[in-house]
């Protein structure tokens, strides 16, 4: 599982969105950009969809989660 923890991007509080990982000062779950490329958007359809979301955040998210799968197990 990724640890989101170090990570500027995003943020965790407990009563915001159910506690869920969400996009530093927003209120856009992480998963919500996941979900949307799995269905074919472009990183630039999902920042016309949610312009809270700056772009330095998703490439953030996007390259912590490229380093996490480079880990050896």
């Amino acid at each position: 599982m990724v640890n989101w923890e170090n990570c500027a991007a995003v943020e965790r509080k407990p009563g915001k969105i159910s506690g869920a990982w969400a996009f530093t000062g927003t209120r856009v779950p992480v998963y919500a950009l996941f979900e949307n490329l799995e269905s074919g958007a472009t990183v630039k359809e999902f920042l016309e969809w949610f312009p809270d979301v700056e772009e330095w955040q998703v490439v953030a998210v996007l390259r912590h989660e490229v380093d996490y799968l480079r880990q050896p197990m």
